[in-house]
């Protein structure tokens, strides 16, 4: 028989998808290293898992003692998992500006969760670095994993994440893309892969409020640089000791709302349902894309799944609360879907059988009546199929205008699809724009679900 003998064991080997869509005109192979494939839907079970394991060899931490640590979420979902198999207990300190969705997981698995306040520094006793180690100080047989700091974070990157690329890329790879938070995934996989080979570019995702960009260009920790940021398990506002810069060639900054739209565009376009430093992530390769040729093969790592962020960036309240909305489905961005954009009208002179048939040959529930340039009527299939029904056959040979309803309402091809639905009722079924060019297009319920 097949099987593992926990779920422990099913960390790693996950797959390299080919991106098809949102790499737009980007000339390189570009390939997603899709680590939800783990248990915990995270790249972070491989150091939490090693973390874990060394401290254990070490003697650490004892069988049926506490680990302890500051974690975004997905660390914690790591150990979260290890502790369920290896029977310890877990408290996770994390910040406030996580998603509810991170400490909902963490707590379904046993942990104690403390949040912290997010805008106080590092060192404020109030911060989850200085709560997390105050506990395992006071705690007895507890073990603070410390993944800032803790460099079997990126060894396990190193013996792990960096053959798995190479071997799935028979060593074609040409760049790497990763998010930058504790530093442990580019550093170890930065450093195995240019064993490998030294050509091979590592490129940092950074946000904006994070000090890693200009560190690394100018060797100087600028505390002007830190203030807040929405942007989740990227950036930060220390210099954690994984952090090999002299691995990364190139820290690129994202601001936050790029990141929110990019990881929805990677779910509706790619069916990858990806958590925010994915978003970054991708939309950093995008800023980059110009460096890049067609004989490159680009490797996205992303870090953790959309689950985590569905009350966030996959809200569209909060979305929009934030402003991240502005580039919502507009009536022009229907028209541009539609497959079929043929403008079809009758006149008030033809019969109601005629516009019956030409209804039902060409598939259609309504249409609209000219008058020359005119629009001065409608026609719906319910209201000519009664109108057939109710009335002897010689009285369908009756002209349309016998049956005319109001005209559709007239829209704007700039207005938000969101507002269109003060215009559709039970006696309004469509509604008519004119682009740019002077054409007119109608726009039904249903064309607005396809482009949605």
């Amino acid at each position: 028989m097949n099987y593992y003998n926990n779920i422990l064991e099913t960390i790693g080997d996950t797959p390299l998808v080919k991106i098809n869509k949102v790499n737009e005109d980007c000339p390189a192979l570009v390939l997603c290293k899709v680590e939800t494939f783990n248990p915990g839907h995270s790249i972070k079970d491989r150091m939490a898992i090693k973390m874990l394991e060394d401290a254990e060899k070490r003697g650490d931490i004892k069988p049926g003692g506490t680990i302890i640590e500051c974690t975004s979420g997905n660390t914690g979902m790591g150990l979260a998992l290890a502790a369920c198999v290896k029977g310890y207990r877990t408290i996770f300190t994390t910040s406030d500006k996580q998603s509810k969705e991170k400490f909902d997981i963490l707590r379904a698995h046993g942990a104690e969760v403390i949040v912290c306040p997010t805008n106080v520094t590092p060192d404020d006793p109030r911060s989850y670095y200085s709560v997390a180690e105050k506990l395992s100080k006071e705690i007895p047989n507890s073990y603070w994993c410390n993944q800032y700091d803790n460099l079997s974070n990126r060894q396990a990157h190193y013996e792990s994440t960096g053959p798995e690329i190479w071997k799935q890329t028979e060593g074609k790879v040409t760049h790497i893309i990763v998010g930058v938070g504790t530093g442990g995934t580019i550093s170890g996989t930065g450093k195995y892969l240019k064993e490998k080979n030294p050509d091979i570019k590592m490129w940092g995702i950074d946000t904006y409020g994070s000090v890693f960009k200009k560190y690394h260009e100018t060797g100087e920790f600028d505390e002007k640089e830190i203030y807040p940021y929405i942007t989740e398990g990227i950036g930060e506002d220390i210099l954690p000791k994984n952090v090999d810069f002299s691995v990364i060639d190139h820290f690129e900054k994202v601001s936050d709302k790029a990141g929110a739209v990019m990881a929805r565009r990677l779910a509706r376009e790619e069916g990858l349902f990806l958590g925010y430093s994915a978003g970054s992530a991708f939309a950093g390769l995008l800023q980059l894309k110009d460096q890049l040729t067609k004989d490159d093969v680009v490797v996205v790592l992303i870090h953790d799944h959309g689950s985590r962020y569905v009350g966030k960036l996959y809200n569209d309240d909060w979305m929009r609360d934030r402003g991240f909305l502005d580039d919502e489905l507009k009536v022009k961005d229907v028209i541009s879907k539609k497959s079929d954009k043929e403008f079809l009208s009758i006149t008030k002179d033809i019969t109601v059988r005629e516009a019956f048939k030409m209804m039902k040959d060409r598939d259609i529930s309504q249409m609209p009546v000219m008058e020359g340039d005119e629009i001065i009527g409608s026609i719906t299939e319910t209201t000519v199929l009664n109108y057939l029904l109710e009335n002897p056959m010689n009285n369908s040979e009756n002209r349309i205008e016998s049956i005319l309803e109001p005209a559709f309402p007239m829209v704007e091809v700039d207005l938000p699809c969101k507002q269109l639905s003060k215009y559709f009722s039970k006696k309004t079924p469509a509604v008519i724009a004119k682009d740019k060019a002077g054409m007119l297009h109608i726009l039904t319920q249903y064309d607005i679900i396809q482009a949605v």
